[in-house]
């Protein structure tokens, strides 16, 4: 009889399981589906996805990782993509789009051996073996540059930031953009500080509008009367930058003052301008003519300082203000106290000009400037944050290349030449590993054969001429979109870091051996909802 014994239910009712091989074949499927969401953003020839929240905010991108973060996955499985997008976005900047597709592309190979019976853990290891192979052979063969010349290393980084941008928006003015990247990432220090590069965007004016200020700009913030007065070009001036609100506080606290007479009344009042007053004349006697304060500053401080030839902003954002400091010297002060001249920044001139419907501040000559500040033109809200993006990827791969001096060719070159030496390795090998390397190979294909397929050729053809180069020796031959054939992509200077691609193989190879690992997946039914009255099956219906 102990063989009927009752089933033990462990989890609670409700809780969705499934696992074996028909789950790995499902979370596969999951992430083909994502793959399949941004396959056809690669490369110069992809269009882009329009993305539309519950908002009703839309957003235009081509950016791999902008698209999936946008779109609200559920599957637990596909999110590992979303994830290593991420990843590479940060890491890199650019390739979101590629880690994405080899990942799912690597998957689809592996379904077949998975649907055969091989076991999860065999594929595994094989991909990582041919992973680490692939890696390897990028570091052997990607050109290193040598830096001591700065022209040269300029035409690379140019190189680099048009190839970044010859996928995305604006690659009509790709030349345009890609040297204003190039000498904004060129102005930073050696640590390349991200937050350093300000972008500005201000609709109106064509994207060729569009201006690099060596120094700090930013949008003139909300003025009270007695700022038409003020001046608003400076040479040399000193800068204060505060922290402190300059306004008369009204009587609205809730403090309770109780007063006999109207006198004493007016002693109270008296005692609240005088502060003011005080915070006033410290500030003008500091010998500071502009004033920034991140708290806002009332009309009465606004005339005051106008007055007195100075120049005044309140409420301007902390990152803008914190970009001055590192420009200009100086440091942000909380009291108005101590306002000696090592706290007060400098710059070579300041001035207020009028880009489109916005007023600009700008700081430039900074003694200190590691920083700059990319004001962008457009004429659509979308176009200009799709053009913010884009030069997001190109700043990062010039500072990645600037990091690590090494190239690859891209549009497809790289990934071909692993593929056949990945290959070539694979018939070295006995036994399951042999048949899974060469499905690795021909995994690494689907780039050029993506690229192939957004331009419209016929990539079945290009495909095999590729192979019969790249076995011939043809190293660096990849997809030319512009001549509907292959070229030497080294020599036309498609170029990519080499990091971009390691990062994309070790990103989108871990991805796989993770799913492939996972044989279960448990869904516990939403807590706190089955608790409650009237939720589910309650409100005293039948079970």
């Amino acid at each position: 009889m102990s063989r009927m014994q009752a089933p033990v239910i462990l989890l609670k009712e409700g809780t969705d399981s499934s696992q074996g091989v028909p789950q790995i074949i499902s979370n596969i499927n999951a992430c083909q589906a994502i793959a399949d969401a941004v396959r056809t953003t690669l490369g110069p020839r992809g269009m882009d996805k329009l993305m539309v929240d519950d908002q009703g905010r839309c957003v235009i991108s081509n950016d791999g990782a902008t698209i999936l973060k946008t779109l609200d996955i559920v599957h637990p499985a596909a999110k590992t993509l979303v994830d290593i997008a991420k990843s590479q976005d940060a890491e890199v900047g650019d390739g979101t789009t590629s880690v994405t597709l080899i990942a799912g592309e690597l998957l689809k190979e592996m379904k077949p051996f998975i649907e055969d019976g091989v076991h999860p853990q065999i594929i595994i290891r094989a991909v990582r073996k041919a992973a680490s192979l692939a890696v390897e052979k990028i570091k052997n063969i990607a050109v290193p540059i040598k830096k001591g010349n700065p022209k040269e290393m300029k035409e690379l980084l140019l190189k680099c930031a048009s190839t970044a941008l010859s996928s995305k928006l604006v690659a009509a003015s790709k030349d345009f953009f890609a040297a204003m990247v190039v000498d904004a990432v060129m102005m930073l220090d050696d640590l390349l500080p991200l937050n350093m590069i300000g972008i500005k965007k201000v609709t109106g004016g064509a994207l060729e509008d569009s201006v690099l200020v060596a120094g700090v700009a930013f949008k003139k913030t909300f003025s009270y009367a007695g700022f038409e007065m003020q001046p608003k070009t400076y040479t040399k001036p000193k800068i204060a930058m505060l922290n402190i609100e300059l306004e008369l506080k009204a009587e609205r606290e809730n403090a309770e003052v109780r007063v006999d007479n109207v006198e004493e009344y007016q002693s109270i009042v008296d005692a609240e301008w005088k502060i003011l007053y005080d915070k006033l004349d410290k500030i003008h006697h500091s010998g500071a003519k502009v004033v920034l304060s991140k708290l806002p500053i009332g009309d009465v401080a606004t005339q005051y300082f106008a007055d007195r030839d100075m120049f005044c902003a309140g409420r301007v954002p902390e990152e803008d203000l914190r970009r001055t400091m590192k420009a200009c010297g100086g440091s942000i002060q909380t009291t108005s106290q101590s306002l000696t001249p090592d706290v007060l920044g400098t710059c070579e001139t300041f001035e207020e000009v009028q880009l489109g419907g916005e007023r600009f501040n700008m700081f430039k000559g900074c003694p200190q400037a590691k920083t700059c500040t990319i004001i962008l033109r457009g004429g659509a809200e979308q176009f200009m944050e799709e053009t913010e993006r884009s030069l997001h990827d190109a700043i990062m791969i010039v500072r990645r290349a600037i990091k690590n001096d090494s190239v690859v060719a891209g549009g497809g070159a790289v990934e071909t030449e692993l593929s056949y030496h990945l290959r070539e390795h694979s018939h070295t090998i006995a036994g399951k590993e042999q048949l899974l390397i060469s499905a690795y190979a021909k995994a690494l294909e689907v780039i050029p054969r993506q690229l192939c397929d957004n331009a419209g050729f016929d990539a079945t053809n290009i495909l095999n001429k590729l192979r019969q180069r790249h076995a011939q020796g043809g190293r660096w031959f990849g997809v030319n979109i512009l001549k509907e054939d292959i070229s030497d992509n080294l020599e036309d200077c498609v170029w990519e870091p080499a990091v971009v691609k390691i990062n994309a193989l070790t990103a989108a190879s871990e991805a796989t051996c993770l799913i492939l690992s996972v044989d279960e997946t448990i869904k516990n039914p939403r807590s706190g909802q089955g608790d409650q009255p009237g939720a589910g099956r309650g409100r005293g219906r039948p079970m």
